[in-house]
C-alpha cells in the first residue's frame, strides 16, 4: 500500500537517490565518529559517520561540520537519514549537543511520518548515538560526560525478545522508557519489535510482560484468545552430494523460506513478493506493493531475497527479477 508521506519526505528522498548537490549519502573519509544501527536481516540498516572541527583546547567543544550516511531501507529510512545529517550541519552542534536530537525531532523536521514508519527515525537517532560514543573514545572524553551509562552499551546484547528482527530485551526495555511506549502497537511502530510473526507479543518474557514491568499491569477489557503458535521452521536438510533435490523439493524449500523468512520482512513495509518460476537453481520473481517501485528494489532482491535463499536453501541459488 502507498504511504502518506509529506512533501518534505518525498523531496529529501528524491534528492538523495538522485545524488543532488548538498545531499549526504556516502561515508566521511577518516571520520571522527562512526556508528551503525540495524541489520540487513531486519530490513533496515544504517551506517553513520561525521567529521568535526576540532577544538585545540577542549574536545568537548568540537563542532560537527560534515555528516554522511549509508542506509539500506525504504523511503522514510533514507529521508530520515538525510534529515539527520542536515540538522547536524545546519545547527553546527558539538557531538555532546547532538545527543539531544531525538527521533521526534527528526519526525518534526520531516513534517511527520506515518505511525508504521517511526522506527526509521529511531534508527537514525541510535546510529548517531553510536557515532558520538565512538568520537568520545577517540577524543578521550569520558562517556559520563555524554550522560550515557557505559553499562548500557553492553546491556543491549542481552536475551533476544523479537527473533524476527533480532531485538534484545535490554534494548526493548530502554526504548519503552525513552519513547514512553505504552502498547505493543506503539512498540512495533517505534522499533519494529513484534511486527512480523507476532509470537513475542504475549509469550512469557515478551512485549506485554516488558510493558507490565515498565508501567504496571494494565486492565485488559477484552480477553485475548490463545492462538497456537506455528511450528518453528525446520533447518533445511542439506542435499546429499549423491542425491540432488528434485525440482519439487527445491520449490517446496524456496516456498518455505519465502513464507517464513522473506515475506515477514516485506509485508510490514507495504511490500510483497511473487515467485514466478524456479528453473534449476534460478528463482524468477517480482516484488509487489511499495517494493515494486522502490529505487532499492535491486538491493532488496540481492540482500534480502537472494541472501535468505542462499543461506537456507542452496548457496548457488540466483534470483532473477521479472518485470511486472
Amino acid at each position: 500500500m502507498p504511504w502518506d508521506y509529506s512533501s518534505k519526505v518525498m523531496q529529501l528522498f528524491r534528492d538523495a537517490i538522485a545524488g543532488k548537490a548538498g545531499t549526504h549519502f556516502g561515508s566521511v573519509p577518516e571520520p571522527d565518529g562512526e556508528g551503525r544501527h540495524g541489520s540487513l536481516q531486519c530490513g533496515d540498516a544504517m551506517e553513520f559517520t561525521f567529521r568535526v572541527e576540532r577544538s585545540p583546547g577542549n574536545p568537548r567543544e568540537d563542532r560537527i561540520v560534515q555528516a554522511r550516511y549509508q542506509t539500506f531501507g525504504c523511503t522514510s529510512a533514507i529521508a530520515s537519514s538525510e534529515a539527520l545529517c542536515r540538522m547536524l550541519e545546519e545547527r553546527k552542534v558539538t557531538p555532546i549537543q547532538a545527543l539531544s536530537i531525538r527521533n521526534a525531532d527528526i519526525v518534526d523536521y520531516l513534517d511527520g511520518l506515518p505511525p508504521q514508519k517511526l522506527h526509521c527515525s529511531v534508527m537514525g537517532a541510535e546510529a548517531l548515538q553510536a557515532a558520538v560514543v565512538d568520537w568520545a573514545r577517540r577524543r578521550e572524553v569520558p562517556l559520563a560526560d555524554l550522560g550515557i551509562d557505559p553499562a548500557q552499551l553492553e546491556e543491549d546484547e542481552g536475551r533476544v525478545v523479537c527473533k524476527c528482527f533480532n531485538l534484545t530485551e535490554p534494548y526493548v526495555r530502554r526504548k519503552v522508557k525513552e519513547l514512553n511506549l505504552r502498547t505493543i502497537e506503539e512498540i512495533t511502530a517505534a522499533i519494529k519489535a513484534g511486527g512480523a510473526c507476532t509470537s513475542c507479543h504475549h509469550e512469557p518474557g515478551g512485549l506485554q510482560d516488558i510493558l507490565n514491568d515498565a508501567w504496571g499491569v494494565q486492565p485488559q477489557p477484552v480477553a485475548i484468545p490463545s492462538v497456537p503458535l506455528p511450528e518453528p521452521a525446520q533447518a533445511p536438510v542439506a542435499a546429499s552430494p549423491r542425491t540432488a533435490r528434485t525440482p519439487y523439493q527445491m520449490a517446496k524449500e524456496v516456498e518455505r523460506v519465502v513464507e517464513k523468512v522473506i515475506r515477514p520482512r516485506l509485508v510490514p513495509e507495504g511490500g510483497d513478493i511473487e515467485i514466478i518460476e524456479i528453473r534449476d537453481k534460478k528463482v524468477f520473481c517480482r516484488l509487489l506493493g511499495v517494493c515494486a517501485g522502490c529505487v532499492g528494489a535491486h538491493q532488496t532482491l540481492n540482500l534480502v531475497v537472494e541472501d535468505a535463499l542462499r543461506q537456507q536453501v542452496d548457496p548457488e541459488i540466483e534470483v532473477i527479477p521479472v518485470a511486472g
